[in-house]
């Protein structure tokens, strides 16, 4: 896409955020990726065809400590990916209004994100992972956690894309202490959420769960569920149109 180009942008260790942006009017689309996911695949592509249709600005970024950003993946946990997703939403802040679309992991991140940023009017949370980290924690077997907890590392599983990316226990740490504080201070952003029926990596019902303890506190938050069929990935041409729909929204 001609419209696309690369920046940097140096975090507080001086390594690099790396990404891409292209500059638009009205709206523009930030993507926040998955855990252990490139800033490119099928969402991101097709978030930045459609934003080059409508001639709209769109982001995209890796974390630092994977893919093309600086660091090594060890030397970070989620508040270094949180203070990731605040230093682009600064550079994106004085342009016209963002829409974040967060993927799985991502969807947790934008949600913070569009609590303290202003500048974010639309949230879209695809199969959002919340609270991953203090989830896996207590599904695993007590022996190993207590192996987590005692040695200070532990990879997310055993399958050949996550064995090599090992987690310190301060991610169980930190995800407990952002979750506990979730609802502390809401501000209203309009927001949907799409989650997958067959999906068993985040189930369906933390979406639902979410939604339901959300409206018990605020039962006029902009707020809606939409469920569909298909996995996690939610990357077919059936939902991909899904997300179109609701990215292009004008309301």
């Amino acid at each position: 896409m001609s419209s696309l180009h690369s920046f940097e942008l140096a975090a507080a260790d001086s390594k690099l955020i790396r990404g891409d942006r292209s500059i638009g009017q009205d709206r523009q689309i930030l993507f926040i990726t998955g855990f252990l996911s490139k800033r490119w695949g099928n969402k991101s592509k097709a978030l930045a065809q459609w934003c080059e249709e409508t001639g709209w600005g769109f982001c995209c970024y890796d974390v630092r400590g994977f893919g093309d950003s600086g660091g090594a993946f060890t030397d970070y946990t989620l508040s270094d990916w949180i203070a990731d997703a605040r230093l682009v939403l600064n550079m994106l802040q004085d342009g016209p209004p963002i829409t974040i679309v967060g993927n799985s992991f991502g969807g947790w991140i934008a949600w913070m994100m569009a609590q303290e940023c202003s500048a974010v009017e639309k949230l879209i949370l695809i199969a959002p992972a919340f609270d991953a980290i203090g989830v896996r924690a207590r599904e695993i077997s007590a022996d190993r956690r207590k192996r987590w907890h005692d040695t200070g590392w532990m990879p997310w599983d055993d399958d050949p894309v996550h064995k090599d990316w090992p987690l310190s226990w301060k991610w169980v740490e930190e995800s407990d202490d952002y979750w506990s504080r979730r609802f502390d201070q809401v501000r209203r952003v309009k927001t949907t959420l799409l989650h997958g029926l067959q999906d068993r990596t985040i189930h369906p019902r933390t979406s639902w769960q979410f939604v339901d303890e959300l409206l018990v506190r605020d039962p006029d938050y902009p707020i809606e569920l939409t469920l569909k069929m298909g996995d996690h990935r939610l990357s077919g041409p059936e939902h991909l149109d899904t997300v179109r729909r609701l990215v292009l929204d004008p309301s």
